[in-house]
């Protein structure tokens, strides 16, 4: 799963063909909005009503929508907030998390979770809240198998729908055994025509593939640190700085000293010249790392990649990130 803030243009609008894939998400669950009641008619939910609802939410300070992507297709949305708007609520929320209904009981909202609360996690932040809707038993049974306990209930502030308020810490890992959870960054490094560096790895449990520069995090240490330590130590290039946050996801692999983990993944992107690596210990770092080449990518390369790419779907990562109104667009 690759989890992306929504891209807004430049008008501040959700471009056209997402909008269709949001609004058919959000029709998915018909039985939520007519529970909800924020729909006029849930079984005709049209897509200015979902573009009004995002910009209500993202008109809260503190607010993010995210947008979760299994092998490209939108298969969720998460809507958080850095804090409730009641001062005396220390924690931040997730105001909303949707998967589409079709594709439910696949792990979807489980990988979702993780991911959000990962990045409260890097953030500082000691736990996050939730409200259900009394009512949505199939969301509370949800939340509390995720470890989430019930703390008050009372009225939302929106529509004042009677709530479970559900309180989770987030003082361990996000997930627990058979897998190690690993916290984890990486530095796309794109070049002046938009190609990127890549290394490709042999793992004993995924096999060959193509990542960025990058790999776990220290003690205390931030993602954009990492990232910044990690390019450092495996390519000698000393002058770059993380930019933008490209994506987050999550996958399993074996690692060599630690053994098989889940890893929560921060992805940044960075501009600098093309060149090849360099330094006298690149070699024995390499070989530690399970590296055994690189090279430089461009776009159409990517997409027709012969091998596994971390993340999947690069190319259309990519691509979105230099859209018009996007992060990495041209003159912003």
């Amino acid at each position: 799963m690759i989890v992306t803030p929504l891209p807004l243009a430049p008008d501040r609008d959700i471009p056209g063909p997402l909008l269709t894939e949001l609004t058919a998400l959000y029709a998915s669950n018909r039985a939520f909005h007519a529970l909800g009641g924020e729909f006029p008619d849930p079984d005709d939910i049209r897509p200015e009503q979902v573009a009004a609802a995002l910009a209500d939410e993202l008109a809260q300070p503190g607010a993010e929508v995210l947008l979760a992507r299994d092998a490209g297709r939108l298969v969720g949305v998460a809507v958080t907030l850095a804090r409730h708007p009641d001062p005396a609520d220390p924690d931040p929320w997730i105001g909303l998390l949707m998967v589409d209904a079709g594709l439910r009981r696949q792990g979807h909202g489980r990988r979702l979770t993780a991911l959000v609360e990962d990045h409260f996690r890097v953030a500082g932040r000691t736990a996050v809240r939730l409200a259900v809707l009394d009512g949505n038993s199939d969301a509370l049974a949800f939340w509390t198998a995720l470890g989430y306990t019930a703390v008050d209930h009372r009225p939302d502030l929106r529509l004042g729908r009677p709530c479970t308020v559900l309180r989770k810490p987030l003082d361990g890992p996000a997930d627990g055994p058979p897998r190690t959870p690993r916290r984890a960054a990486r530095l796309a490094v794109l070049d002046p025509e938009g190609a990127v560096f890549l290394f490709r790895y042999d793992n004993v449990e995924v096999g060959v593939h193509w990542a960025m520069p990058g790999g776990g995090l220290e003690a205390d240490e931030s993602p954009r640190e990492g990232a910044l330590r990690e390019v450092i130590e495996e390519t000698g290039w000393t002058d770059l700085a993380p930019g933008p946050l490209l994506c987050t996801w999550e996958h399993d692999f074996t690692h060599l000293s630690v053994g098989p983990v889940r890893q929560h993944e921060h992805i940044y992107v960075a501009h600098g010249p093309r060149r090849e690596p360099t330094g006298p210990h690149l070699a024995a770092a390499h070989a530690a790392d399970g590296i055994l080449t690189w090279r430089w990518w461009t776009r159409e390369e990517l997409a027709e990649a012969p091998e596994p790419l971390w993340p999947p779907d690069l190319a259309r990562l990519l691509d979105a990130f230099e859209a018009p109104g996007a992060p990495g667009a041209p003159g912003r």
